[in-house]
């Protein structure tokens, strides 16, 4: 036997295993487009490559064999940024047409380039994605009162775009997300913070802190298959220490804080009720706050002054490890 680490993990394979082999029997995964066992294994697409620690150029892990002591990293940001550059040349050769294409939606490649972040540009709307359904014009004028959207141009000119050609950064949008959830197509989309986050992780000077809320604790295990009893908080929590965080916490002692900071300054301004108009409105969500504040200015001394429970929770946390470990807290991420 052949005895060996991958990711940290202790592994033992019969020898002549490949690194993919021996990976994939500890459940990582390492990414292939080329590569049929048996069949196909040199190597000729270089997505499957991988860190072996001591050795200066990187190894695609279908043909490598495994060998005694070997060290081995498959994402490390070497991995991930030599990986991405190879799948960026392949598509720079491929005809990208998906939507008309028989695999869309079972496509290796296009599965890869969507696991490493790959988009043709940063854009929080891509007009040519649009297909002027009028959905994001209705949601946002009809549910949240906010007219952001509107139909501009005319004839076959016509897109949808912001309201008297305004920037979206100009524009008194609440950012509740609602446009990009009804959009059917891709022509509006969240920012992708995977990279940031893929950088931190990498980071040796860094300490990842992930903060889990309620409703993801509810719905974390869908989009890989879960079953609702199955998606336990342990097995998630399992999942992001093995990806490389460091310190994992719930959102629920925080949200216990806003309640008693709100019910206190409830307290303290009923004492003085005459200095404050009334009711009192929560101010724990930062969304519902912007809204306030464009909408409803005069309205805005009615807001709690307390902080949302995830903004308690990044200062706390901050904080509380800072201290804990004696670093800056400019460290914790």
């Amino acid at each position: 036997m052949v005895k060996l680490m991958i990711n940290g993990q202790e592994v033992a394979v019969k020898e002549g295993t490949s690194i993919m082999d021996a990976a994939e029997k500890v459940g990582i995964h390492i990414p292939h487009l080329c590569y049929l066992r048996g069949i196909n294994e040199i190597g000729a697409c270089r997505v499957c490559v991988v860190e072996i620690k001591g050795m200066e150029k990187l190894v695609t892990a279908c043909n490598t064999i495994c060998e005694d002591g070997m060290e081995i990293l498959t994402n490390s940001p070497r991995v991930r940024r030599y990986r991405r550059i190879n799948v960026e040349l392949i598509l720079s050769d491929h005809n990208a047409n998906c939507a008309s294409c028989i695999k869309s939606g079972n496509c290796t490649l296009q599965q890869i380039s969507n696991d490493l972040g790959i988009t043709n540009l940063p854009l929080i709307r891509d007009a040519s994605k649009c297909v002027k359904c009028m959905r994001c014009v209705q949601v946002c004028e009809k549910i949240q009162d906010l007219g952001v959207w509107n139909l501009i141009g005319a004839g076959y000119r016509t897109t949808i775009g912001v309201r008297e050609n305004n920037d979206i950064s100009d524009i008194d949008c609440a950012l509740c997300g609602q446009c990009i959830t009804h959009c059917p197509v891709g022509a509006l989309r969240e920012r992708d913070d995977r990279i940031p986050f893929n950088e931190a992780l990498a980071d040796p000077d860094k300490i990842t802190v992930v903060q889990i809320a309620p409703a993801v604790r509810t719905a974390w295990g869908e989009q890989i298959g879960l079953k609702d009893k199955e998606a336990t908080m342990g097995k998630m929590v399992c999942a992001l220490k093995k990806i490389g965080i460091d310190y994992v916490f719930d959102t629920n002692y925080s949200a216990d804080m806003t309640i008693m900071e709100e019910g206190s300054e409830f307290l303290s301004r009923l004492a003085n009720r005459n200095r404050f108009t009334w009711p009192m409105y929560t101010s724990c969500c930062p969304g519902w706050v912007r809204f306030m504040k464009t909408q409803y200015p005069d309205m805005v001394e009615d807001l709690s002054t307390a902080k949302s429970p995830q903004q308690m929770f990044g200062a706390l946390s901050k904080t509380y490890i800072a201290q804990k470990l004696g670093v800056d807290p400019d460290k914790v991420y």
